[in-house]
């Protein structure tokens, strides 16, 4: 079964916006390495001060491999949207409660 994998940080949405769409080779090669290593689905959010990505992967093993692969792209458009916490990654299962809408359910 899949997880969910969230990656929380804290600074500025709008920079962070900005910075990637002023890195887009950046972030094409970065989703590149992402789906070759199995990615599901990827969106990023944003709440005061903070944003975060939420992603599907078929394992944790596939995400961190990603993240390590694509660090050296990934690395730099952080900083340069300042970036103001490292990632705080999360690995989240499914729970089999027999509600789920949605994603597949």
């Amino acid at each position: 079964m899949s997880v969910i994998v969230t990656v929380h940080v804290s600074g500025d949405p709008a920079t962070f916006e900005q910075q990637v769409a002023a890195h887009a080779d950046a972030i094409g090669r970065i989703m590149d390495v992402a789906k070759r290593h199995g990615l599901v689905a990827h969106r990023w959010y944003s709440a005061d001060g903070q944003y975060m990505a939420i992603d599907e992967w078929p394992d944790a093993d596939s995400f961190n491999a990603f993240f390590d692969e694509a660090q050296p792209d990934i690395g730099p458009v952080m900083q340069a949207a300042g970036v103001t916490s490292p990632p705080d990654v999360t690995f989240w299962r499914t729970l089999d409660t027999g509600d789920a809408v949605g994603w597949g359910a």
